[in-house]
């Protein structure tokens, strides 16, 4: 199913698709997320769905909190990735290409990204079923070496996560202020959260209610948020939602030592010598951050810079002085570096 409305409505002189596609790799989770999910696909001006001419193809993750239509909420005075790579293709300073937009929202705010035994296999989804659907309707080249992978900020993260893990899926990523160095920016969040969870005498169901039903949130709810997004993602500890470790103790805030060890088992900046052998393939890891990240999210940029550098991965590392949000911008900067190395 497509709706031509969306390209009339952003006024692009490319074709923006929403596809629908039912998840088996979703099935298993456990928290009430759709298993049918919709998908974003950015045609370039020139796409002939009869021709004879295929595209690189790449795929954008969003962060948390965010979801296919909020990646594509748009202004008088703002404009999102999709109008801004079009108006790029337009003009010549961007190769043409397929962009694929991917809804990962779920209840808690976003998946991370990676399988899980309560979000369910939500990597599998993307790198494959996605990626197989991609090129099962559209003209896209079908080898990873035309595959790239963006996100920013939780979707960054996923961009690492995804291109270590299916190396054979996609050979170059980009990460906008992605989620990384957890041993420096994950603390920062700890305090505001465990405020949060204390109000609800540390039950995560008793929180994450009110916060679904309440219009009034604290700053310190969105962390909490986060971090039980995380929990899930990260420290699972059975199928029953919402049965999770966290890595401090919800009414006092004492640090667990045992559940953040296995949160660092995820940080790309912890990767092992097997897994940045596998990002060493890549033709090239793209890392943007903001000199200004309120999460310290340039730091952890810097930082997993230097230790794939060490490893042999092709690393290209850029920074602006803006910080981690309003940023959409920062996506053309990333599909330009990608679109130089995928095979077009």
């Amino acid at each position: 199913m497509s709706f031509r409305i969306w390209s009339d409505l952003l006024d692009l002189r490319g074709s923006l698709e929403i596809c629908t596609l039912r998840s088996d790799a979703l099935a298993s989770g456990v928290l009430g997320d759709p298993v049918e999910r919709f998908i974003g696909v950015y045609l370039p001006p020139e796409y002939d769905p009869y021709g004879s001419q295929r595209y690189a193809s790449i795929y954008c993750l969003h962060g948390h909190g965010s979801n296919l239509v909020k990646m594509l909420a748009a202004g008088p005075w703002e404009r999102n990735l999709v109008q801004q790579a079009d108006a790029a293709m337009v003009a010549g300073s961007l190769p043409p290409a397929i962009l694929v937009l991917v809804d990962g929202a779920t209840r808690l705010g976003g998946s991370q990204y990676v399988d899980s035994i309560q979000n369910g296999y939500v990597a599998r989804h993307v790198a494959v079923e996605i990626v197989d659907e991609i090129d099962r309707r559209f003209r896209s080249i079908q080898r990873p070496s035309a595959r790239g992978i963006v996100g920013k900020s939780s979707g960054g993260f996923g961009a690492l996560h995804l291109a270590a893990h299916f190396p054979e899926r996609f050979s170059a990523l980009a990460s906008i202020a992605g989620d990384s160095y957890f041993r420096l920016a994950m603390p920062m969040l700890f305090p505001a959260a465990q405020r949060a969870f204390e109000r609800y005498g540390g039950e995560p169901a008793a929180f994450l209610e009110e916060f679904q039903r309440s219009s009034s949130r604290r700053d310190e709810d969105y962390s909490a948020l986060f971090v039980l997004a995380c929990a899930a993602a990260y420290s699972p500890r059975s199928q029953r939602a919402l049965d999770v470790a966290f890595p401090f103790d919800l009414l006092t805030g004492e640090i667990d030592d045992e559940s953040f060890a296995r949160w660092l088992a995820f940080d790309p900046a912890e990767y092992d010598a097997e897994r940045r052998a596998l990002l060493a393939q890549l033709s090239l890891c793209y890392l943007d951050a903001g000199r200004r990240d309120e999460y310290g999210l340039d730091i952890a940029a810097r930082t997993l810079a230097h230790r794939l550098r060490e490893s042999g991965v092709r690393v290209r590392s850029e920074e602006f002085p803006g910080g981690h949000r309003n940023t959409t911008e920062r996506y053309i900067g990333a599909f330009t570096a990608l679109l130089e190395v995928l095979d077009r």
